[in-house]
């Protein structure tokens, strides 16, 4: 049996993803946020599961406190995409590697653009597409390259099925879920614009994204 849930951290508008293989006993958590230890630690003996992993889909830093925090009590191994920068990673991604927790397998997939390292993972009938592809949109920061971001998008993350549950690292929509169905035909920073015009809107405008440490 697997167990799958999305927790909301109200005051940066973030969300972090739990997963876990009930019947083995492992569990992986994606994008956890620094405010928040407590509660995942909490989840975790309630589930009565081992944390294997704490996976990034992308930092803006070269350390991550809320992995810091959690992998002394659970023994977690701490992955980051290869070009992430993240100086404490036990892992760095590449492209095609599996995550293994249980029977369950994470895919991951490179998605750089909205930082150089940031990686994407696939599960099943789903992906966590980070700060990548929001709903609604993409996240613009500093750390942005419009023209690999567009890549990204339009190559990888938009070429998955209609059907692709996409669960990103941050709201900025009210929602929580999309579909790369609906992403495709219905987000207003992709459809109907060039590449050069995406690398414009982007250069140009502010950044949407203040986020907390991760």
């Amino acid at each position: 049996m697997t167990y799958f849930r999305q927790i909301v951290d109200a005051r940066s508008s973030s969300f972090a993803y739990l997963l876990a293989d009930l019947d083995k006993r492992e569990a992986v958590l994606i994008d956890p946020v620094a405010t928040h230890p407590g509660l995942y630690l909490a989840m975790l003996d309630e589930l009565q599961v081992r944390l294997t992993h704490l996976l990034l889909t992308h930092a803006h830093e070269p350390l991550t406190p809320a992995a810091q925090a959690l992998r002394r009590p659970t023994g977690a191994r701490l992955a980051a995409g290869a070009q992430s920068g993240v100086a404490d990673a036990d892992l760095w991604l590449k492209e095609g590697e599996r995550i293994v927790f249980g029977d369950e397998v994470l895919r991951v997939w490179q998605t750089p653009g909205h930082t150089r390292g940031c990686v994407s993972y696939l599960w099943r009938d789903r992906v966590f597409s980070g700060d990548s592809l929001l709903l609604g949109g993409t996240a613009r920061t500093p750390d942005v390259d419009p023209g690999m971001l567009f890549d990204s998008l339009t190559r990888r993350l938009l070429t998955l099925s209609d059907e692709t549950l996409v669960y990103p690292a941050h709201d900025l929509a009210g929602r929580r879920v999309t579909c790369i169905g609906e992403a495709r035909e219905n987000n207003p920073q992709l459809t109907g614009i060039t590449r050069d015009e995406f690398i414009q809107r982007q250069t140009h405008a502010l950044p949407l994204l203040h986020e907390e440490p991760r």
